[in-house]
């Protein structure tokens, strides 16, 4: 149990030609935890006095510019000349360039959506700021993209009104009524007539999608123009400016003529081909600007994520002010990296947390940084859900990770479905399925959960829920330290013989339950002990006092479980500590020298301490049996397999045979892990809230949540 890293509040003053490397500098590295209210920000733009130097921690000159040079608690730099200090204000979101950002955007959304490509959400390792050759080629796939689905559209316009039209010719076709009233009554408007070869074309091309020409017979001149009723008129005027010449057709000719079902019917043709063309052409199109689309999106979403950033920072026309908070042991590579990649054109001053106002007088807190390995690293989520540790404060995630794999196992024991937890979180790891990286950061608890499930498993001799296969393996093994050994270790399932067992299992539960209060409550105290609030780490009921209390009465049940009895030094063993609680307001001010000691009266102060005592006792109580529940969880899971395996041999016995046995176990098998395994999970969670956390979780603070591009922290 370590301490969270110490942090430094940083505050980068930069050329606004540099402030977009910088900010992708920041941006690709997550290192800095930039301070909530940007007012904050060049609140040390005078030269902080000279203080206590570290030697040899300066930077020497670069491109004709002073590089910073770092001190205990401060890093200084400069530019040349005098900064205009009364002009800095908050730089505000520049409209334009966001605008266009967000446009160029828009353009590879609509055009990746058509192509049906997947664009990035966030920015790749790899990606850089997009300049004037990114906006060409943008404008590029845009105009290629942009013309294929114009392309698309006209197709598509064309079969369909080809296939309305053919489908309204072929309904008259065999109609017995003379076509000049089968021109009066149908949805169609025919016109037969003359036009010249050379006016065909433009003609189709004026009347566009309002109207079908087909040439008839073998004649060049001779045509037939289908339109809608309502596109008639239309129809009709651009078939007289062209000069055409209508065709009397005889009173007793019937039905629609050949020519017309034979030209819609090639035109419906050429149109679905030229959509298949079409298609090919997208799908060459997408293989071919796949990459280009992603790495453009890419791009401008750091470029958008820069500019809103940038809007939240206080500038002048000149300059911006980056402040934010920095771990300690990060600042003087980012002091350095950051001096080359502007060319020494920088100043950084930092502050420790006692340095800053804000911070002293409570309005701002340091926000908390863990550095665990990987095992513990994993559990960090189940901490951070209750409230980040206030920052100084002790980190209590490596006693989190050690509880929550002991709990889980005891009250999951099997080596078969611990084995399915153990490839789970292998599965959704860094080297498992790049389709379950959602699931990553469950990768570590599955693997330990997973493991203390099996070797909980090993103990009381289950199998997927078969009680006979480790039977032999078990025998083996203890049979290297004893003549005569059992099939087993634990025996969970309540038979003759073995309720005194049971019962020392649950008096095992009930051990690792005073563990773990313990342990929260000697964080408490030297949380408090930190944060320099003595009263409550010696004297609350989550103090020193309250300990002693809570360690003397489980010395009495252990003593009594014995053999032994309640002896008189009891009587002072306990009432001590209860004392301790009742009055240690009031020792509290004799200590400190506050007046007046009984500062609410004597009845409310007698009130207070009678109602803390009960409290204590309830807390204390009820803490520690609700450990029974693990061991209940443990004995709920050995029947719940007990009972999957009866059933299997049950039906392997009967006419069915041993494939629905098999069925039966591979269901309730699926039925424990997902059912009883988030249950267990559920259960394992609430005891670390409610009796490890409830006692030193009383004010959270702050997580470390540097800026990044990238959801996701390298690792």
């Amino acid at each position: 149990m370590i301490r969270p890293r110490k942090m430094k509040h940083i505050e980068l003053t930069v050329l606004t030609r540099d402030v977009d490397q910088v900010i992708e500098y920041l941006g690709r590295r997550g290192i800095m935890h930039f301070s909530e209210s940007p007012g904050n920000a060049g609140a040390g733009l005078a030269p902080p006095p000279p203080d206590r130097s570290l030697a040899g921690a300066g930077f020497g000159l670069r491109g004709g510019a002073p590089e910073p040079s770092l001190s205990e608690g401060r890093v200084f730099g400069g530019f040349p000349g005098r900064l205009d200090t009364p002009s800095v204000s908050v730089h505000g979101l520049n409209e334009a360039a966001y605008a266009h950002i967000r446009d160029n955007l828009e353009k590879l959304s609509s055009g990746a959506s058509f192509l049906g490509l997947e664009l990035p959400e966030e920015p790749g390792e790899d990606i850089r700021f997009p300049g004037e050759t990114e906006e060409v080629l943008t404008d590029k796939l845009h105009a290629a993209v942009s013309a294929l689905k114009d392309r698309e559209n006209e197709a598509e316009q064309e079969k369909r009104r080809v296939e309305e039209t053919l489908n309204e010719a072929r309904a008259f076709a065999n109609l017995n009524a003379p076509f000049a009233d089968l021109d009066q009554l149908s949805y169609l408007a025919l016109r037969v007539g003359h036009l010249d070869p050379h006016a065909q074309e433009s003609i189709r091309q004026r009347l566009a999608d309002r109207a079908v020409i087909i040439r008839l017979g073998d004649e060049g001149d001779r045509i037939l123009a289908a339109a809608s009723r309502k596109g008639r008129f239309a129809l009709d005027s651009e078939l007289k400016k062209a000069g055409f010449i209508p065709i009397v057709i005889p009173e007793d000719y019937q039905g629609i003529p050949a020519e017309l079902l034979s030209g819609l019917e090639g035109r419906l043709k050429t149109a679905k081909a030229e959509l298949d063309k079409i298609r090919k052409d997208k799908e060459a199109l997408k293989g071919e600007t796949a990459a280009s689309f992603a790495g453009l999106t890419a791009g401008f979403l750091m470029a958008a994520a820069t500019e809103r950033l940038k809007s939240r920072l206080m500038a002048t026309r000149s300059i911006y002010i980056l402040s934010g908070w920095v771990p300690q042991d990060a600042l003087l590579r980012l002091v350095e990296d950051l001096s080359k990649l502007t060319e020494g054109r920088i100043a950084v001053r930092s502050y420790s947390p006692e340095e800053m106002p804000g911070v002293v007088e409570g309005r701002e807190k340091v926000p908390v940084s863990l550095k665990h390995g990987a095992f513990v690293k994993g559990f960090e989520g189940v901490v951070f859900s209750y409230g980040a540790p206030l920052y100084g404060t002790l980190d209590p995630t490596p006693l989190v990770a050690f509880f929550f794999t002991i709990l889980f196992g005891i009250m999951f024991g099997d080596v078969g479905q611990g084995l399915v937890l153990l490839l789970a979180g292998i599965a959704v790891g860094r080297r498992g399925f790049k389709a379950a990286k959602g699931f990553r950061s469950y990768s570590t608890p599955l693997v330990a959960v997973g493991l203390s499930s099996m070797v909980m498993g090993f103990l009381n001799g289950e199998f997927f829920t078969n009680e006979e296969i480790l039977r032999g393996p078990t025998r083996a093994l203890l049979g290297l330290f004893m003549s005569d050994p059992p099939e087993r270790i634990l025996h969970l399932m309540p038979e003759k013989g073995n309720v005194e067992k049971l019962l020392y299992f649950f008096g095992f539960t009930i051990a690792v339950g005073v563990l773990l209060n313990s342990a929260g409550l000697v964080v408490n105290i030297i949380n408090k002990c930190i944060a320099r609030k003595y009263e409550a780490a010696f004297f609350a009921k989550t103090g020193l006092a309250g300990l002693l209390f809570f360690w003397y009465a489980v010395f009495i049940a252990l003593r009594c479980l014995a053999g032994g009895s309640f002896a008189w030094f009891d009587f002072p063993g306990l009432i001590v500590p209860v004392l301790g609680i009742f009055f240690g307001p009031a020792i509290w001010r004799i200590i400190s020298g506050e007046r007046p000691i009984l500062a609410e009266g004597f009845m409310p102060f007698v009130m207070e301490g009678f109602v803390e005592i009960l409290e204590t006792l309830s807390t204390y109580i009820s803490n520690t049996v609700s450990f029974l529940r693990v061991g209940a969880f443990a004995l709920s899971h050995a029947v719940l397999s007990f009972i999957v395996f009866t059933l299997s041999g049950m039906v392997g016995r009967a006419a069915a045979g041993p494939v629905f046995a098999l069925v039966v176990i591979i269901l309730g098998n699926a039925l424990i892990i997902v059912l009883e395994g988030m249950i267990v999970a559920i259960q394992v969670v609430r005891l670390q809230y409610y009796e490890f956390f409830s006692k030193f979780f009383t004010e959270t603070g702050v997580a470390f949540t540097p800026f990044r591009f990238r959801k996701e922290a390298r690792g």
